[in-house]
């Protein structure tokens, strides 16, 4: 299972990239286009972003996270780059 969350992780934060670079980049120049992608991008990335969640739950008894690196680990989803963060730090064993 820590597999599948060190894929998902890495997954969620392409995911929230893609879905930043949609916003900055192609919302001001083509906002048809932006409108267009934005629901299966937002969509992915929603899913992988509660897959991450349930599957940190999941993994912190297993893991033995104590409480400060498990709220990293769950901070980490809600900024840009750090999933790559908790993948270098956290899952470097996988």
């Amino acid at each position: 299972m820590l597999k599948i969350f060190k894929v998902i992780a890495i997954l969620e934060g392409i995911s929230y990239l893609v879905l930043f670079s949609n916003m900055l980049f192609i919302k001001p120049t083509n906002l048809a286009l932006y409108k267009t992608l934005l629901y299966p991008i937002g969509m992915s990335h929603g899913i992988l972003f509660i897959g991450y969640i349930i599957l940190a739950f999941l993994l912190k008894k297993s893991q033995k996270w104590d409480f400060k690196n498990f709220i990293i680990i769950l901070i980490a989803s809600l900024i840009p780059l750090g999933t790559f963060y908790v993948d270098k730090k956290y899952l470097k064993n996988v």
